[in-house]
């Protein structure tokens, strides 16, 4: 039986670049973490380990309706993504908030410590 990379790989071009397309508009339009990570293939272990905390802490925050802001670029972060905020406002082109993205990047609460990736 073939892998999926190895039925990709035998695809036209043309063809490959079509399905890709389409799978990273499905994956922008996830509806929550969990389908986020699952998206990306990594496991709650996986993310659970990346981010220096147990696999019911990724359960908990995955169900969780309401997150610091901290924790969900954590998350993003150690599925190798990054976290922009934009504001929108009607009659105004969107604004991508960079002087978040640069505060947060180096906010450690206290008692909280970040593991390196590898």
């Amino acid at each position: 039986m073939k892998t999926l990379t190895q039925k990709m790989k035998e695809l036209p071009a043309g063809r490959r670049r079509s399905i890709e397309r389409k799978a990273r508009a499905i994956i922008a339009e996830l509806d929550s973490l969990a389908a986020l990570r699952g998206a990306a293939s990594v496991s709650q272990e996986r993310l659970a380990d990346a981010l220096g905390v147990s696999q019911p802490v990724v359960s908990r925050i995955e169900r969780q309706s309401d997150l610091l802001l901290s924790t969900l670029q954590d998350y993003i972060g150690a599925l190798g993504g990054r976290l922009n905020l934009v504001v929108e406002f009607p009659g105004r082109k969107p604004t991508r908030l960079r002087s978040f993205s640069e505060a947060a990047a180096s906010y450690h609460p206290a008692g909280r410590s970040r593991r390196k990736r590898a």
